[in-house]
C-alpha cells in the first residue's frame, strides 16, 4: 500500500537529527517533525556539551555500549566536518578518603565498559595539574571533552536535507494509529491547521515527550510505555577567567553527576547541573540556590567567591525512573516490546544521549532496515 512518505521522526533533538541523517542516507524519504519552532530547544540545547568516555555506566547497558562507541564517532564526525570540539579531559576527584573506594569502583566499572585510558593521581599530583582543586585522589580521563551542541545539530540537519530530509516546524503531533501495516499521523500547526499524514515507518524521538506522544498512539499497549519523570538540572555560569583548565567532576550522585565544572568553548566555567524532581519541564534558575552551589563548589574549590557565580539556565531530564530509585538505561522500544513493525520509540534518552547520539542512530537505523527485509520476504 503506498504511503506520502516513507519515514516520519517525530522530534528534532540531536538524536532525532541523527537518526534523520543515517535514514536519509539509505536513500529514504524522511520528514521530521518538531513541535517547536527551532531544532533542538529543550534536551539538546540545554546541558553541559560534555563529550563523555562511558565511564560510569552499567557494564553491557546501553548508555556503556552507546557511549563508548559514539564517542569515538563523534569526535571523528566533528574532525571530518570542521565543528567546534575539545578534548579538555577530566578529573573526577574525590574530596575526602571515605570518597576513594568510590572512585576504585568507578575506574573499575570504566574498564569494564572497554575506557581503558583512566589515570590514577593522588592529591599532589591532581594539585600540581590544577593549583586551584582541593581532592585527596583523582581519576583523570583524557577522552571527555566538549562540542558545540548547536553546530552539531545544525551539521546533522544539513546532512539528512542533502540526503533528502524535509524538516517541518511548529508542528505538533496529537495522534497516531498503525493499521494495515501502515501509520497515520494527526498533525496541527501554529495556526491550528489540522493535517493527516500516512508513513510506513514512524521514530518517536521525543525526548521529554516520547510518552506523550505514545499514550496518544491507538493501538501502542500500555505496558510498553515506561513511566516519565522529569529531573531539572540548573546551571550558574562563573565571571571572569575560568580557575581550571580541565573539567572537575565531583563523585557522583545518584540521579547524576554531582554540581561538575566544565568549560564552554570559549573557555567560559559553569557549574551544574544539580537535580531538582520536577511535575513538569520548567527552565526556572531559583537564585536562592546560588548558597548551596556555592558550598558543594567549594568542596574541591574552596577559592570560590560566592558573588562570582551567576544564574545560568537549566536543563530538565527525561528519567525513566522515578526519585529514590536506582537510575535506569535508555530504552529502545521496537517490535520486540510493542509488537509494531517499522515503530521505534526512544525513551529516557538523557546523558549520554549527545555523546551517544550517531551511534543510536546506527542502531536505529538498522532496526528499521532488518524490519523493512523482513516485510519485502
Amino acid at each position: 500500500m503506498t504511503t506520502d512518505i516513507q519515514t516520519v521522526i517525530i522530534g528534532a533533538g540531536v538524536v532525532g537529527l541523527a537518526c534523520a541523517r543515517a535514514l536519509a542516507k539509505t536513500g529514504r524519504e524522511v520528514l521530521i517533525i518538531e513541535r517547536h519552532d527551532a531544532i533542538g530547544t529543550e534536551t539538546s540545547a540545554r546541558n553541559s556539551e560534555v563529550i563523555h568516555a562511558g565511564i560510569y555506566y552499567p557494564k553491557d547497558s546501553l548508555k556503556a555500549k552507546f557511549c563508548v562507541a559514539g564517542r569515538d564517532m563523534l569526535y571523528r564526525y566533528c574532525a571530518e566536518n570542521g565543528i567546534d570540539h575539545k578534548r579538555t579531559g577530566k578529573l573526577i576527584v574525590a574530596t575526602h578518603e571515605d570518597q576513594i573506594p568510590a572512585l576504585r569502583d568507578i575506574e573499575k566499572r570504566a574498564r569494564e565498559n572497554g575506557v581503558n585510558d583512566l589515570v590514577w593521581l593522588d592529591g599532589d599530583e591532581a594539585t600540581r595539574r590544577e593549583p586551584a582543586l582541593h581532592c585527596v585522589a583523582a581519576l583523570e580521563s583524557p577522552s571527555t571533552g566538549i562540542v558545540d551542541s548547536h553546530q552539531l545539530m545544525v551539521t546533522l540537519l544539513g546532512e539528512a536535507e542533502a540526503g533528502g530530509a524535509t524538516l517541518a516546524l511548529n508542528t505538533d503531533v496529537v495522534a497516531a494509529k498503525f493499521e494495515n501495516r501502515i501509520f497515520t499521523i494527526d498533525t496541527r500547526d501554529r495556526d491550528g491547521q489540522e493535517m493527516s499524514l500516512t508513513c510506513a515507518e514512524l521514530l518517536i524521538a521525543g525526548g521529554l515527550h516520547s510518552q506523550t506522544l505514545a499514550h496518544n498512539f491507538t493501538g501502542l499497549p500500555e505496558p510498553s510505555i515506561p513511566p516519565q519523570h522529569y529531573a531539572r538540572g540548573c546551571y550558574f555560569t562563573l565571571s571572569g577567567k575560568a580557575p581550571f583548565s580541565t573539567l572537575i567532576y565531583p563523585a557522583p550522585e545518584q540521579a547524576g553527576l554531582g554540581i561538575h565544572l566544565t568549560l564552554d568553548l570559549g573557555g567560559q566555567a559553569r557549574f551544574g547541573p544539580d537535580v531538582t524532581w520536577v511535575e513538569e519541564p520548567n527552565y526556572d534558575v531559583p537564585e536562592e540556590k546560588r548558597a548551596g552551589f556555592a558550598a558543594a563548589i567549594r568542596k574541591y574549590y574552596p577559592a570560590l567567591d560566592e558573588n562570582a557565580l551567576q544564574t545560568g539556565y537549566a536543563g530538565v531530564r527525561p528519567k525513566i525512573q522515578a526519585p529514590g530509585e536506582a537510575a535506569r538505561d535508555f530504552l529502545i522500544s521496537d517490535r520486540d516490546k510493542h509488537g509494531i513493525d517499522g515503530l521505534v520509540i526512544l525513551y529516557g534518552i538523557e546523558s549520554p544521549g549527545l555523546t551517544a547520539c550517531l551511534a543510536i542512530a546506527d542502531h536505529v537505523e538498522g532496526i528499521l532496515s532488518r524490519q523493512q527485509v523482513k516485510a519485502r520476504s
